[in-house]
């Protein structure tokens, strides 16, 4: 499974996300993401834009009526203790930040947040 590393020393990972989450983001300054509710004990980064985008568009949209893929850069060498996690088929891969660890790993985000794609539910 491969990660896309730039030669900074950073790793492009992508986070689908809702309206209300995307919204904290934006508070933060586009520097973090917010902490997770007690039902989330696991913040889920993934390493591809596609599989983001399936997220945003097939399950953010319906859910809460839009969509949003962002995109940052977090140090790689912070992020070798979490192994690479497949989810389903080859391309379906996402990191697993237990929600205790991530202000560290807010910590270690490289420039800022910024959404690359959005979706909106049909009028």
């Amino acid at each position: 499974m491969t990660e896309h590393r730039t030669e900074t020393g950073t790793t492009t990972l992508w986070r689908p996300t809702g309206p209300e989450e995307l919204a904290l983001v934006e508070a933060s300054g586009w520097t973090a993401w917010p902490p997770r509710l007690p039902e989330q004990p696991i913040f889920y980064p993934v390493l591809n834009e596609d599989y983001a985008v399936r997220i945003a568009r097939d399950w953010n949209v319906p859910a809460s009526g839009s969509g949003y893929v962002t995109r940052f850069e977090v140090d790689t060498a912070f992020l070798a203790r979490h192994p690479v996690r497949q989810a389903g088929g080859e391309t379906i891969l996402e990191l697993w930040i237990p929600a205790e660890e991530l202000a560290e790993f807010n910590r270690h985000i490289v420039g800022r947040i910024e959404v690359v794609r959005e979706f909106h539910a049909q009028a």
